[in-house]
């Protein structure tokens, strides 16, 4: 795409994000009774693809603030504390309801809407369908019971949705992505503007059916006699077969801001700030007692600018082979500041050839900055996962679904492996070092679902969101909470609350809702997360 059309298509994009604001009356998060006659459903479909990953708002308060920390992957920072040890700040909970409520959902349910039963947008729609599934999945496995069928809808009468049960969503999800995966026709409409294909149909089939798989694995506690059937229908219909159909954003490297979604929403909250994230040692930990290669290629030690320089952090030096033979890599314990815990060592040689005596901050391992890159792609579903879940459910059901459980399982860490290539600058991984691995680590009886899940919680690093979904659903890793003095739960999380906004304009049917978990709590469970 040239750079003209790309500043044509933004234009259009904001053009959509500013009349779905425009148009609602003040508060109405989930209806918009007025609509505009000539929108483009393929803008509003584009719009909603870029705004998932590019949202600043919501991945800095969801993804950043509290999942990420949450799962013990990177925290430290002060402003990661939030997820780290469950400091309840509300407004964080309500971040990601509020903004895709009046954002994404609105635009995906009218897109729908407008494309339906025309002729000369068959696959359009099918795309919208698949994408509106997308959008409500992050949304009701975040928080549970939620507006759904009446959401971003106009109808008479009907002011405020209703909050819908979340068992009989995921059986529209499963309904709606067989439907939109066979009316996806390569005879029919391109769409070749859109984000994640390029109106490719097949890659289309294969990603509709590949989030059918990760939504059916989700219920394999809760109702396992639909999770496999959905399973193995999904598998049949045909899933992703290699890392060439991973579901991704390919953002841009333009200064981010809360009104722009084209970079990377999770690079820019991360790299935004003075005090970055170091690598937990519950994330650390699982790389090293596996001799896992990435540990060499995901973890970095840097000198910083004193005080940071957010706009250069690419330019910081990487002096992890020195840290590493002075010290070791010392990661943040989980409920620890960066600035608890004081590393110190003797000087280094930096690339000039000056000697440089690291602070205590330059010492501690952060994620490799390539991957932080506001260009850098944001990943939706891979086929490492894929082959996981497929993994997962092999061992858990005894299913044929196209090889062992151990197949799958090795398939998925040489593509979570191998996906590192596809970051600008970013780390490869060699042949050698994964067959290593693998021969190294094969599933241990009594222990797949752990090491399987395990792997799923490294693959799906910087995806806050799922990698919650999948540690709720599975179990795995065994996560020991961290709760501190300024904890809220001494547990970790279940869920997020719903926000004040619903609550004092949805109030009926919030509460309706509320009433069937007792207490809208963060510690409560969605209907799917089972013990």
């Amino acid at each position: 795409m040239s750079i003209m059309k790309q500043k044509i298509t933004y234009i259009v994009l904001l053009a959509v994000m500013l009349n779905s604001l425009g148009c609602k009356k003040f508060g109405d998060l989930n209806v918009d009774s007025t609509r505009s006659s000539n929108l483009d459903p393929a803008s509003q479909l584009m719009y909603t693809q870029v705004y998932f990953s590019g949202d600043l708002g919501i991945q800095e308060r969801t993804n950043y603030f509290m999942l990420i920390p949450m799962m013990q992957q990177f925290a430290g920072a002060f402003n990661m504390s939030f997820g780290a040890v469950y400091k309840k700040t509300p407004s964080y909970l309500w971040r990601m309801f509020d903004e895709s409520y009046q954002n994404d959902v609105v635009n995906i349910v009218d897109a729908v809407e407008r494309s339906k039963g025309v002729a000369s947008q068959t696959n359009l729609n099918a795309m919208c369908r698949i994408m509106k599934v997308y959008i409500f999945a992050r949304l009701t496995d975040t928080y549970g019971d939620i507006p759904y069928f009446e959401a971003g809808k106009g109808a008479a009468g009907q002011i405020r949705p209703k909050f819908d049960a979340q068992k009989d969503i995921y059986y529209d999800f499963f309904k709606e992505l067989a439907e939109a995966s066979a009316q996806l026709d390569p005879a029919k409409d391109r769409v070749a503007n859109e984000y994640f294909y390029k109106g490719n149909i097949p890659a289309w089939k294969k990603f509709a059916n590949s989030l059918r798989l990760r939504l059916a694995v989700r219920l394999s506690k809760r109702d396992p006699e639909k999770a496999k059937a959905e399973i193995q229908a999904a598998y049949a219909a045909g899933v992703f077969t290699s890392n060439a159909d991973i579901c991704m954003t390919r953002h841009e490297n333009v200064p981010n801001s809360f009104q722009d979604p084209r970079p990377n929403g999770i690079s820019a909250a991360w790299n935004s700030k003075n005090e970055m994230g170091r690598v937990v040692n519950t994330f650390l930990n699982a790389l090293t007692a596996t001799n896992d290669p990435r540990v060499n290629h995901l973890i970095k030690c840097y000198r910083e600018f004193n005080p940071v320089a957010p706009t250069r952090f690419l330019e910081r030096e990487d002096i992890t082979a020195q840290v590493r033979a002075k010290i070791g890599l010392v990661g943040a314990i989980p409920g620890r500041y960066n600035s608890d815990d004081v590393l110190s060592t003797t000087a280094i040689t930096l690339a000039n050839g000056t000697s440089y005596t690291p602070r205590s901050i330059d010492l501690k391992p952060q994620l490799n900055h390539n991957l932080l890159r506001n260009d850098a792609p944001f990943f939706h579903i891979t086929y490492a996962e894929v082959e996981l879940l497929l993994a997962d459910a092999t061992q858990r059901f005894g299913l044929n679904l196209g090889g062992t459980a151990q197949d799958h399982y090795y398939k998925g860490v040489e593509a979570a492996m191998q996906q590192l290539g596809l970051y600008p600058g970013g780390p490869v991984v060699t042949a050698t070092e994964i067959n290593n691995f693998k021969t190294a680590n094969p599933l241990v009886a009594g222990r797949e679902l752990e090491q399987i899940n395990t792997q799923l919680w490294i693959a799906l690093l910087l995806n806050g969101n799922e990698t919650y979904s999948n540690w709720r659903r599975s179990g795995f890793p065994v996560l020991t909470p961290s709760p501190t003095t300024e904890s809220v739960s001494q547990t970790i999380p279940r869920r997020f609350e719903y926000p004040l906004s619903e609550k004092q304009q949805n109030t009926a049917n919030v509460e309706a809702a509320i009433k069937i978990i007792g207490t809208d709590d963060w510690t409560k469970r969605v209907w799917w997360d089972q013990e």
